[in-house]
């Protein structure tokens, strides 16, 4: 869903600015989850999909990790994906073929109908350079990242601890690393990559990727492309959402959300839901199951309880002038759009992160897996939108460090500081996106160059 969102935004532009249809072609290894068919069944009848055959994974251990089930997912594809790509050449003039950020050993399917490829990468600027940059530092770094006694520069960007790069690149024996590594080294090949970014939110980074000295594609950075409306199937809960934050006054709420997918422990909930309490401030908060494992339910474990249950005993009842908790889901592009609404606890996925960019609504970073340690840095360290809590001797974030990241933002210089840095990134966003904005300038060049080729 992270990446299908904003390439679903990038179709919708391409096609009310500039008249160019689209296919999507969908590789699965099972049936589309409902956000998927609730997503896809928005597309205009410009807009198409092709859902591949789903590919069969019994050989895999059951703990493999995600990019070699996505990577793997394309490279069992393909044949299948080639089938797609001819019966829609046959019937239409392509003039382009946009890979998704693991799917570039498509590429050679291109090229044999002499199709131009591109990269749609929708997360930063900052993620793409380490991806450009990965292959010299995997020759040039022996042990595993998160051994390098010095931080890790990458070009353009604030210098990393090895800990902090995304996930899969921290266990370079592990096939996920291996996958990463593959993409990455065939990123030259493709002739350009479409960025979910824009400069002023990160210029270094951005820098660094158009030099014309270095041999990076040619990268046009479109965004911020977010989701304008989100969907439920019950209107109730946002109409539950959107009539308590009616009643609170003016930019005095926290919204708390993981994402789509993102899961506490236990104990760290246990923790959160009580340093919420503590803090005094009112609160909405979008509470899903605990799992040990912090990114489980995006990958494929559903939530079958009631996450309310094990919030700890007569917090409901306790803060119930305070807060609101609602299970699994909230319309968070309205919720970020409402007055009462003044800062955002957020694990960091760079879609909740453009949202809130151009909302101007200012962070409290909490990252818990892919490439979120990543933006959790950046936006704290180097773009100055977010605060950050410390993790604890015991691996928590304790109920009286959030009381004070939680105030810090609400009521706190830094808050006040943060606020006011949102405040100008919001309006370089809208800027951006405008008639003679930099976003809709290069959207319009790409478009120009595949008519062109039509």
């Amino acid at each position: 869903m992270g990446h299908l969102i904003p390439l679903v935004e990038f179709a919708n532009k391409l096609l009310t600015r500039h008249h160019i249809s689209a296919t999507f072609i969908i590789a699965s290894d099972g049936p589309l989850s409902k956000p998927q068919i609730t997503l896809l069944s928005t597309l205009p009848p410009a807009i198409d999909y092709l859902l591949l055959p789903a590919v069969n994974f019994d050989d895999l251990p059951p703990n493999v990790k995600i990019e070699t089930r996505i990577a793997l997912t394309i490279t069992r594809s393909l044949p299948s994906i080639r089938d797609a790509v001819k019966s829609v050449v046959d019937r239409r003039k392509v003039v382009a073929f946009v890979f998704d950020l693991f799917a570039t050993d498509g590429f050679e399917i291109a090229t044999e109908f002499k199709i131009p490829s591109y990269i749609f990468y929708p997360t930063t600027a900052t993620v793409l350079s380490l991806f450009l940059y990965l292959p010299k530092l995997d020759e040039t770094v022996s042990c595993e990242y998160r051994e390098v006694a010095e931080k890790i520069q990458i070009p353009g960007c604030v210098p990393f601890n090895g800990q902090d790069l995304l996930d899969p690149v921290q266990d370079r024996k592990n096939d996920a690393y291996k996958w990463v590594l593959h993409h990455a080294k065939r990123y030259r090949m493709a002739e350009g990559i479409i960025l979910n970014s824009f400069k002023e939110l990160e210029p270094g980074a951005m820098k660094a990727l158009q030099e014309k000295e270095n041999d990076n594609p040619i990268v046009y950075p479109i965004g911020p492309l977010i989701q304008m409306g989100s969907k439920s199937n019950d209107d109730n809960e946002e109409s539950l959402c959107l009539k308590w934050l009616d009643e609170q006054p003016n930019c005095s709420v926290l919204y708390v959300s993981f994402g789509s997918g993102g899961a506490l422990s236990h104990d760290q909930m246990i923790e959160l839901a009580l340093g919420l309490e503590m803090s005094e401030q009112r609160f909405l908060w979008v509470v899903r199951c605990p799992c040990d494992t912090s990114s489980a339910t995006f990958f494929g474990i559903r939530d079958t309880n009631d996450p309310l249950a094990y919030l700890p005993q007569g917090f409901l009842e306790r803060t119930r002038g305070q807060g609101l908790v609602v299970p699994l889901w909230a319309p968070q592009t309205r919720v970020l759009a409402h007055g009462s609404v003044c800062g955002f606890l957020t694990h960091c996925g760079w879609n909740s992160t453009l949202e809130s960019v151009v909302h101007g609504v200012p962070l409290i970073a909490w990252p818990l897996y892919a490439e979120q340690r990543m933006n959790a840095v950046m936006l704290v360290e180097q773009v100055g939108v977010a605060l950050r809590p410390k993790v604890g001797e015991n691996g928590l974030v304790g109920r009286v460090e959030i009381v004070k990241v939680v105030k810090g933002l609400i009521e706190g210089e830094e808050g006040k500081r943060v606020r006011s840095r949102m405040r100008d990134l919001k309006d370089a966003a809208a800027n951006v996106l405008g008639e003679n904005g930099s976003s809709t300038k290069i959207l319009s060049e790409l478009a120009k160059k595949w008519k062109s080729n039509a």
